[in-house]
């Protein structure tokens, strides 16, 4: 760090080393020290409402893109841009190793995050359109065809499966993105091991009995 990002002046003393776990309590804002156990509490340690969507970026954005993504931001002024960064070894294990395909030729994970503690449907609305807005903005930089996205943050503006006689064609709208060519190989497992899909949700794999 102190090479490459000599600017930052980043000092051990801004650095805690934890283990993964204890990142999870640390990003869910609890007291440093807080034992593991306390992450089995049925009890949400925040109450709040939000809303999370998903990119990947595959190539740096210019310097103009990141211009006009700041001004828009300005604008927005709720949603809060992350990078993930990507690579390592996760970048050396092939994409159909495992379900999770977004590995090498990924720079980073793009998380678009409102978050309000005002209820009612005109607020969510508002805040979600924020959201949407801002993922609207970044679609010139990012993957494209398809556009992808991280399943763990589930977004519903992706598509929904009414589980009915189209449900592989409505699955494969967000199953592509979330998927990419492992989604078909799921599709078969899904057929296999549960056939009259018992388990099932809004963005689940559906068998692949409607298939034409």
């Amino acid at each position: 760090m102190n090479e490459t990002f000599l600017d930052l002046g980043l000092k051990q003393s801004d650095c805690t080393e934890m283990s993964w776990i204890e990142s999870v309590l640390f990003w869910t804002n609890f007291r440093a020290g807080t034992p593991v156990i306390f992450l089995l509490s049925r009890v949400p340690q925040v109450l709040t409402h939000l809303k999370r969507k998903y990119d990947y970026l595959k190539n740096p954005i210019p310097k103009q893109g990141l211009e006009f993504i700041f001004k828009r931001m300005i604008e927005l002024e709720s949603v809060m841009l992350t990078f993930n960064n990507y690579g390592g070894r996760m970048a050396e294990i092939p994409p159909s190793e495992k379900p999770f395909p977004h590995r090498a030729g990924n720079l980073a994970k793009l998380q678009y995050a409102t978050n309000w503690n005002e209820n009612g449907v005109e607020a969510a609305e508002e805040y979600i359109n924020l959201t949407r807005k801002l993922y609207a903005y970044m679609t010139p930089f990012v993957s494209k065809l398809p556009r992808e996205a991280f399943l763990n943050y589930r977004d519903l503006d992706l598509g929904i499966n009414h589980n009915g006689r189209n449900s592989y064609l409505e699955g494969a709208v967000y199953g592509i993105k979330y998927f990419k060519e492992n989604f078909n190989r799921l599709v078969k497992i899904k057929t296999k091991v549960d056939p009259h899909n018992f388990f099932r949700n809004e963005q689940s794999i559906h068998t692949g009995n409607d298939k034409i």
